[in-house]
């Protein structure tokens, strides 16, 4: 069943595209947005992920932390970050235990992959209840920013 506002957050641990452990339980006491993409240098991701990294100023004012998760490799996610000058933490969700636990995977991707992670957005507060759930079955769409910030700010 799909997370909904008011769930507990799912935690996870997952490498992150600097090769540090990342456990979303050492964000308590901080707002997360949590982002999953599906993969490194498409376009749509790109965009959605220059997009954060462009107005990170915003979400820092909400107090908010940023963490976008995809399938990729930990390796393709630090090509990716470089090239892409991002400024929060990617991590690698190689065996999609993240994915799963929050409902964010396509069974069947473009191009036949398998196991790649939905386009979502997540707004975790800082006790870890999930406050704005988005899950897009079109990876052609963007998360909701807008809906995003209104949800922080109301935490505030």
């Amino acid at each position: 069943m799909a997370l909904q506002k008011g769930d507990t957050a799912p935690n996870f641990t997952l490498f992150s595209s600097d090769k540090k452990e990342i456990t979303l339980s050492d964000y308590q006491g901080k707002n997360v947005v949590l982002l999953f993409f599906p993969l490194a240098f498409t376009g749509v991701c790109t965009t959605e992920l220059c997009t954060m990294r462009d107005d990170i100023a915003k979400y820092q004012n909400l107090n908010a932390e940023i963490l976008a998760v995809s399938v990729d490799s930990l390796f393709t996610l630090e090509k990716f970050k470089a090239e892409q000058n991002l400024n929060f933490e990617l991590l690698s969700d190689f065996n999609k235990s993240a994915s799963t636990a929050y409902d964010a995977l396509y069974a069947d991707f473009v191009l036949g992959m398998k196991g790649v992670s939905k386009r979502s957005a997540f707004v975790i507060d800082k006790s870890g209840t999930i406050q704005y759930a988005e899950v897009l079955d079109n990876a052609g769409e963007l998360p909701n920013f807008v809906a995003i910030q209104e949800t922080l700010s109301s935490l505030k």
